[in-house]
């Protein structure tokens, strides 16, 4: 869209220069030595009332046949609009010229030429206003560069306060003294054409113009002086060495004193001393010397400015910036060649009011561009710093610190959006394109702006909720802070509580912010009931999943960290759903088991726990000597437990208790005993056990025996038993291999000897 609108202003600014070009050659023609000007001629035609009927007459059948006229009910279209407005400004131009060579024309003249005695006068009037007003702006400029230095020092200079307040508040001060100055300077000049030239107590108009015009440009480089501050480094808002400054502010001076003072000054006087056709042309060729001007200065510098703004692109800290120094990198020329080819096409559309209206534009779109930089700049600081809460605050809530520094930047940045769209808004108002009073004071623009702040207050209301409740309960599950520890069962609920928190916010939230937008939600709420009722048939597993967990939690069969059975699968309960229960077995598979599929759970962690151990010894041992033995193991077990701060409650009972002989196995003696510990230990403190146990054991020599087995060889029919083959290794001397002595040396004389080959 942006190329076909900048070809169309291409193609409107050569079809005006085209017919500026037409203009001037016919202009040519009444000097030819003709008798009867064109002019001349036309009212001779339309005096004639029989001759102006034919003609009007003539134009009607002309339009109709091509089909040039239009309902009067059919809006123009932009091609219709753009060419009616480039005839009109051509035509103004070529009338503009002929007016402008006759007020030529009559400058030798006796009869209507000028006064040169009394021009001469109002020159050395003008003269003397100009020479005091200039005479006191620089002698008051001089007397303020002091201060200017030292509000540059003091913003540079490191401080308790932030460099971009200190620079702010050097540069308003700045400003506003440099302002002063100027009004100083003026009111001088009104004192000097009052008191000092021509009568006193009376102004000419020549000393009023210069003084206007004096104000108005002396104000506007004044905020020139702001941006590109040449002397004073802490005083520039733009980030660039002086020298570059200075070649910039002495540019912009320049121009803006050769069109102010040309349009403001020289253009008025040419309308009063000679005619106001000739005052338009010099205002043309004003504005047209200017845009050639500052077109060769962009095209001089695109290429160094390109390069400074993309290494401060590739030196910014944050996207936003690094996006913004990158697009100005490839469009800045454009931009500024846009803005002066602006300034010449209002000059040839609106000559009468020009200046007035680019200047009020300018004023504006600098200042809310400015006003937006610095807002951006202030937002990015903030976005920049993170926010640092005290250590008690850290202890009492763990994750609001980080919760808060990803919230703050996040809102920081969507409101320096909203600053960078109402700067483009007021850009657009300031150059007519876009009435920003007028849509503001509209139905449609009232009802956005309204929405558009409620729906960021609702969304800021609730992220505020969404912090506070889930900062809480992170302080209610912090063990260091409130009662202490908090229950498996608190653990457990409070974190499907946030959970559950989280899913009712957005959707809450959803819902409020499609009602404030406009949308209807009743259909979207049957809508999903509909769909809810057809989901509760169709995922019938699901919906017996969420029940049975709700009533899992309800009884508080399993928290996180208890280790239970359930499904099959023993192992540490990890993660708890609405729907689901994650275990991790003692191999470190993770289970992901629906609470369908668990017909009963088995917990571990309820209350206590107990160590069962049964402990086989040989049928020659003393089973009393055996229980003897292992409550010494118990009494080691508990000295060695109590005796670490970490292990001293792991035990809850201070005697052993003893359940006896509860087995006579195929070889040992089995005798059981229990160990109470705290839930959770009982694997801990068995193992401790055993190993006290077959240290006792070992020391008191009793034997804890393998499994013993009885061989049967088998019996002949005969009642006779066959020998068993045994291997005999006798002990030889070191370094010879021992000798196998095979007893088997009988055999049943009818099976034949099977040692034999």
């Amino acid at each position: 869209m942006s190329a076909v609108l900048l070809w169309r202003s291409k193609g409107a600014f050569v079809s005006i220069l085209a017919s500026l070009i037409l203009g001037l050659f016919l202009l040519t023609l009444p000097a030819a030595g003709s008798e009867h000007p064109p002019r001349e001629l036309l009212a001779d035609l339309l005096e004639d009332e029989e001759t102006r009927a034919r003609l009007i007459e003539s134009l009607r059948s002309a339009a109709v046949d091509d089909g040039l006229a239009e309902p009067e009910e059919q809006a123009p279209t932009f091609s219709r609009v753009l060419a009616n407005t480039t005839q009109g400004v051509a035509q103004n131009l070529v009338g503009q010229f002929g007016e402008a060579l006759e007020a030529l024309e009559a400058l030798g003249s006796e009869e209507t030429g000028p006064d040169y005695a009394a021009l001469t006068a109002n020159a050395i009037n003008l003269l003397v206003v100009i020479v005091g007003t200039l005479a006191v702006f620089l002698l008051l400029r001089r007397l303020a560069r002091p201060l200017f230095n030292r509000a540059s020092r003091w913003a540079t200079t490191e401080g308790p306060r932030s460099r971009l307040i200190r620079q702010t508040i050097a540069v308003l001060l700045a400003a506003t003294v440099d302002i002063l100055v100027v009004i100083l300077a003026w009111l001088s000049g009104y004192a000097v054409a009052l008191l000092i030239v021509g009568d006193t107590g009376a102004i000419a108009t020549r000393e009023t113009l210069f003084l206007n015009a004096f104000l108005m440009v002396e104000v506007f480089k004044a905020l020139i002086r702001v941006v590109f501050a040449s002397r004073n480094d802490g005083l520039r808002l733009l980030p660039m060495q002086g020298e570059d400054a200075a070649y910039w502010n002495a540019w912009l001076a320049r121009l803006t004193s050769f069109i102010g003072y040309g349009v403001l000054l020289v253009v008025p006087m040419v309308n009063a001393d000679l005619s106001t056709a000739v005052g338009q042309i010099i205002t043309f060729i004003i504005m047209l010397v200017a845009f050639l001007y500052a077109l060769a200065i962009i095209r001089q510098n695109r290429d160094s400015v390109a390069g400074k703004l993309r290494s401060a692109a590739e030196t910014a800290t944050s996207n936003y910036m690094k996006f913004s120094f990158s697009l100005l990198a490839r469009s800045w020329h454009w931009a500024a060649i846009a803005y002066f080819a602006g300034l010449a096409l209002v000059t040839l559309v609106r000559p009468e009011d020009a200046l007035p209206v680019v200047l009020r534009a300018t004023l504006q779109m600098v200042l809310a561009v400015g006003v937006g930089v610095f807002l951006s700049v202030v937002l990015g600081q903030l976005i920049g710093n993170q926010l640092h809460m005290t250590d008690e605050m850290k202890q009492k809530f763990p994750l609001l610190e980080e919760r808060l520094n990803d919230f703050i930047p996040t809102v920081l940045k969507v409101v320096r959006l909203v600053i960078l769209v109402v700067v483009v808004a007021f850009i657009l108002d300031a150059w007519g394109l876009f009435s920003l009073a007028a849509w503001l004071g509209s139905e449609a623009g009232t009802n956005f702006v309204l929405k558009a702040v409620t729906v960021a207050l609702i969304l800021v209301i609730a992220k505020s909720i969404w912090i506070l409740l889930a900062s809480w309960i992170e302080h209610r599950l912090n063990p260091e802070v409130g009662t202490g520890e908090p229950t498996p069962r608190e653990k457990t609920l409070l974190t499907i509580f946030r959970n559950a928190l989280m899913v009712a916010l957005i959707i809450m939230t959803l819902m409020i912010v499609l009602a404030e937008i406009g949308i209807n939600i009743g259909p979207l709420i049957a809508g999903a009931g509909v769909l809810g009722l057809a989901i509760g048939f169709g995922a019938q597993k699901l919906v017996q999943d969420i029940i049975t967990g709700v009533f899992i939690q309800m009884e508080n069969a399993i928290n996180a960290g208890d280790v239970v059975s359930a499904g099959g699968i023993t192992g540490v309960a990890e993660k708890l759903t609405i729907r689901s229960l994650g275990l991790r077995d003692l191999s470190g598979t993770y289970h992901v088991i629906p609470f369908s599929s668990v017909e009963a759970v088995s917990n571990f962690m309820r209350d206590f726990g107990f160590h069962v151990g049964e402990y086989g010894v040989a049928y020659r041992e003393d089973t009393d000597e055996v229980i003897h033995h292992l409550r010494e193991a118990y009494e080691e077990l508990k000295k060695d437990l109590r005796s670490n701060p970490d292990t001293e409650h792991q035990l809850l009972e201070e005697e052993l208790e003893v359940h006896g002989v509860t087995a006579l196995a195929d070889s040992a003696v089995n005798v059981r005993v229990r160990i109470k510990t705290w839930p959770g230990v009982q694997w801990a403190v068995g193992r401790a056990y055993n190993r006290l146990v077959k240290k006792h054991f070992d020391a008191a020599g009793i034997e804890i025996p393998f499994p013993h087995t009885t061989l049967y060889f088998g019996q002949n029919k005969d009642g006779s038993a066959p020998p068993a083959p045994i291997r005999i290794e006798q002990e030889m001397p070191e370094g010879q291999d021992p000798i196998e002595v095979d007893q088997a040396d009988t055999n049943p004389k009818h099976k034949g000897d099977f040692d034999e080959d």
